[in-house]
């Protein structure tokens, strides 16, 4: 180091005068990025506060960000990445010498370089693996949201820190998560607030503010990370499966309908789930309000049918031909047309064997006569 320099240090070390003022960069020219980065107004001391003397060691203690960020470290501490192995400061704003606020471009913590900073562990399968996770980094990339925050540069796009928060990212089975089943709602609904109105007035939406374990929450119909577009032929051939995932029974008795029947061929123009009891704003049949409540069928109905009046109506799609109690008429044309189909193909088979014994019987005595 010049003698000059030298000189202003330890001044500067003993006089209090920033650190700014003297030069460092004589033997530490690489740092000069510094200048550009957050911390280009502090002085070097300001973080390198174990350091008042030179020459000073090779190795210096690891600088504590905690001595100005102690909010931000205090939560780093209580989330999901504290302890050992975890992320440090540095894993996500990177450089310490070239830290840039979230709002420059050039960050690492710019929205749209967010989902690439994040990916560096979340992206990695066998980091991901050892810390027991799923690899989402990849899937987020092809969503709705990842695909316009990246391509179309939308920064309003929802990012990694968008549901998950940025210092105190929880586990989501911690009551106070972002992600946490209960609270997934509130947290899509910070962009999504029509949809959450609606599903706030839905019976799902009040199963959940009942505090069912069981209520279904944004990501059991559009998952976590890989979401599509709702308009798309992918989502709408798969949503009736979505929901049979909960409703079972009712999903058995759409298989054997015709709007069933010709979605399985492919035919995307028929009604699925949402077409009849509607998409977020679900309601029971027994709410005045419901789609599917008798008032409102040849509306709901109408849709699609145009015409649909009050004998249209009274089909019914979730009609179980088992179940004799509720539909007898049902059940016992089915139970007929299955015996008749068991009768003509019993007799058709007794038909087919007697035919091929009398075949034998006659062809037996001529080959004797040869």
């Amino acid at each position: 180091m010049k003698p000059w320099a030298l000189a202003l240090l330890v001044f500067g070390a003993t006089a209090g005068v920033s650190a700014a003022a003297t030069d460092c960069l004589s033997c530490h020219s690489e740092m000069a990025t510094v200048k550009d980065s957050v911390h280009g107004s502090q002085s070097c001391t300001g973080c390198h506060s174990t350091i008042n003397s030179f020459p000073h060691p090779d190795k210096v203690a690891p600088v504590d960000c905690s001595s100005c960020h102690s909010e931000a470290a205090s939560t780093l501490g209580k989330s999901v990445h504290a302890g050992s192995g975890g992320p440090s400061c540095l894993s996500c704003h990177g450089s310490p010498h070239a830290i840039r606020p979230a709002k420059d471009p050039q960050a690492t913590t710019f929205p749209a370089n967010l989902p690439r900073t994040c990916g560096a562990c979340h992206g990695n399968a066998q980091l991901a693996k050892q810390a027991g996770l799923k690899e989402v980094y990849s899937v987020y990339m092809d969503s709705i949201h990842g695909f316009a925050l990246t391509k179309d540069g939308l920064l309003v796009a929802a990012n990694c820190s968008s549901c998950h928060g940025s210092h105190g990212i929880l586990s989501s089975k911690d009551p106070k998560s972002k992600t946490n089943h209960a609270n997934i709602p509130a947290t899509c609904g910070t962009c999504h607030t029509g949809p959450l109105k609606a599903f706030s007035a839905g019976i799902h939406g009040q199963m959940l503010e009942a505090g069912s374990a069981d209520a279904p929450v944004c990501s059991s119909c559009h998952t976590a990370h890989q979401i599509s577009k709702t308009g798309t032929t992918e989502f709408q051939m798969k949503t009736t499966a979505t929901c049979g995932g909960c409703h079972k029974d009712e999903l058995a008795t759409y298989h054997d309908t015709f709007h069933s029947q010709v979605s399985s061929l492919g035919f995307q123009q028929t009604a699925r789930c949402w077409d009849c009891h509607g998409e977020h704003e679900i309601r029971p049949a027994s709410d005045p309000k419901s789609t599917v409540a008798p008032a409102n069928l040849i509306t709901t109905c109408g849709k699609c049918h145009t015409g649909a009046n009050a004998s249209f109506v009274k089909y019914d799609p979730h009609a179980d031909s088992h179940d004799a109690a509720h539909y007898p008429g049902l059940h016992y044309a089915a139970l007929f047309m299955n015996l008749l189909l068991a009768s003509v193909l019993g007799f058709f088979a007794l038909h087919t064997i007697l035919w091929f014994l009398r075949s034998r019987s006659d062809t037996a005595p001529r080959a004797r006569q040869e």
